[in-house]
């Protein structure tokens, strides 16, 4: 039985699909045996090879043709979704289908130009939205790295090293901004935390700074209860007015604390929109890094933009215009 449950969990946690996409528009062949008869016995056979189905309620969707040769299609409905099936016209053969069909037929120029024209459009979407951000190095740079991030994510950490990594090594080549992604299910300082660096902010850039890197560098020792204990530490010497900023980042029915958590929100939104699902999630000049990657893998987007590895003589700026 256990041996059973696993391959149906995954086949149906995978996304639910309409149907076969060069089937989707054709209509119902009268020759396919669609017969009440037919569906019972195939769900029976389902309900064989997974005993669970017997408990779950299942049934079978009409039965349709399909441009495969031998094949048809039908869709399996457990408790609300939908897992599509290919089964022969003889019922000696069904295949579960875990995904929609993917395309196989182009080149590797045909999809080098696909992922440079999507990173392009990322490119201008992360402009105007990491316009007058924090940033570090040059506004100038040829590369730029955008990172949705949590603080209290250990990967984010690494992450975050992994950046300081790349800033040193090509400085004055890389502009680098951080944006929010806190996950709130499992990181439950994240989105607070969050709040508090755009409250701070709000004051001085280079305040923004100060929190991003104490909130990596002491990730073991903060918690919900002591967050803006902790924080207030980390800006002892930063000169913002600390009232002000502890009424934005504690007070939740103030208008700069939802000010600050709705830019939190707006900068998930964004990450979600393109495509990040976990944290950290990069995009290097538009193309899209996903996890606590090595700078090995960072290096070969940075050298195609600065016509190989450059040391570079230029001072890291520390803000935003």
């Amino acid at each position: 039985m256990r041996k059973l449950v696993a391959p149906l969990a995954l086949f149906l946690a995978l996304m639910p699909l309409a149907g076969i996409a060069c089937a989707q528009d054709q209509m119902m062949d009268s020759s396919v045996d669609n017969s009440d008869a037919r569906k019972e016995k195939i769900l029976a056979n389902l309900q064989n090879a997974f005993p669970q189905l017997a408990q779950m309620q299942a049934t079978l969707g009409d039965i349709e043709t399909t441009e495969f040769d031998g094949l048809q299609q039908g869709t399996l409905n457990v408790q609300g979704r939908e897992q599509v099936f290919l089964v022969s016209a003889d019922d000696s053969k069904l295949y579960l289908v875990a995904g929609p069909p993917i395309d196989v037929s182009k080149s590797a120029e045909e999809i080098n130009a696909a992922k440079a024209k999507e990173a392009e459009e990322r490119q201008a979407k992360l402009a105007g939205a990491t316009e007058g951000k924090p940033f570090r190095g040059p506004a100038d740079a040829p590369v730029t790295i955008v990172e949705f991030s949590d603080f209290q994510c250990p990967f984010c950490s690494r992450g975050a090293a992994t950046v300081h990594e790349i800033l040193e090594k090509y400085d004055g080549q890389v502009r680098f901004v951080f944006k929010h992604f806190p996950l709130d299910r499992i990181h439950p300082w994240a989105r607070p935390a969050a709040i508090s660096v755009e409250c701070a902010t709000a004051q001085s850039k280079d305040a923004f700074w100060t929190l991003h890197d104490a909130y990596f560098a002491n990730q073991q020792e903060i918690n919900p209860d002591n967050l803006i204990e902790k924080s207030k530490e980390y800006l002892a010497d930063s000169g913002l007015d600390m009232a002000a900023w502890e009424t934005c980042a504690a007070d939740a029915e103030s208008d700069a604390h939802k000010a600050a958590e709705a830019t939190v929100q707006a900068e998930l939104d964004l990450g979600t929109e393109l495509g990040v699902s976990g944290t950290p999630g990069f995009f290097v000049n538009g193309q899209f890094l996903n996890g606590a990657q090595p700078i090995t893998a960072f290096e070969p987007i940075i050298k195609a933009a600065t016509g190989g590895e450059m040391d570079g003589e230029m001072a890291m700026d520390e803000g935003g215009e």
